[in-house]
């Protein structure tokens, strides 16, 4: 069980973040103020943070910034109804470890909090990530199948490392797109769906089990054969 703050002003917001949070097991304490949800998180005893952009009192900005300022490392996963790339990159400029634009899926913001748990537990750098008999050398940027190199382009070897850092999550396209690319996901491109075919032909060629799966209505996963 995490222990998670939620610093959200808006009431439906923040029952929507506080019920999904908890429907996962975690524990979650809600603040509606700026002011006071930045005294409450300078504590650094929370697993995570979900924090709201615009709020009374100190805005989502300021509270990240002092946060980081005072060395508190807590994930951070910014939530706002402003989706500009501009606005998404002062707000992981400023300390934030992920951005979510309002209207969201709350079980989509609550995966992203998993990954974020999951980031945070794993903090030692892995130089090298696997999963069944992948391996990705992040070191030698050098990707292997049962002892087989597989020739991925940059882009290739950025998306399975995600994955591979991800495996067993169910990752949506939203999350993929923002978290390999960099920028807002649009829903009417089909630019994920072509990488993924053409990582999965290397990584799953052949007859090998496959490790990258399609969660229809959902996303990717990638995980050790069953």
């Amino acid at each position: 069980m995490a222990r998670i703050l939620t610093i959200e002003d808006d009431p439906v917001t923040a029952r929507e973040i506080v019920a999904e949070l908890k429907a996962h097991g975690n524990e979650v304490e809600h603040i509606g103020d700026g002011q006071i949800g930045l005294d409450k998180a300078m504590s650094g005893t929370y697993d995570a943070i979900t924090l709201d952009r615009m709020l009374p009192g100190l805005d989502g900005l300021a509270i990240v910034t002092e946060l980081r300022r005072a060395g508190i490392d807590t994930p951070v996963l910014m939530i706002s109804a402003l989706s500009d790339v501009d606005a998404r990159v002062r707000g992981l400029r400023a300390g934030g470890d992920d951005y979510l634009t309002k209207p969201f899926a709350p079980d989509e913001m609550a995966a992203r909090i998993e990954v974020l748990l999951r980031r945070q537990r794993g903090s030692v750098p892995d130089t090298v990530l696997r999963t069944g008999d992948l391996e990705l050398d992040l070191i030698a940027r050098r990707a292997r199948r049962g002892g087989v190199i597989l020739e991925l382009l940059p882009i290739e070897f950025r998306l399975l490392e995600f994955l591979m850092r991800n495996s067993e999550q169910v990752l949506t396209r939203t999350m993929i797109f923002e978290n390999v690319w960099g920028y807002h996901f649009d829903p009417g491109t089909n630019v994920i769906d072509v990488h993924i075919a053409r990582l999965r032909r290397k990584v799953d060629g052949g007859d090998l089990p496959p490790l990258i799966r399609t969660v229809r209505g959902c996303g990717y996963t990638l995980g050790a054969p069953a």
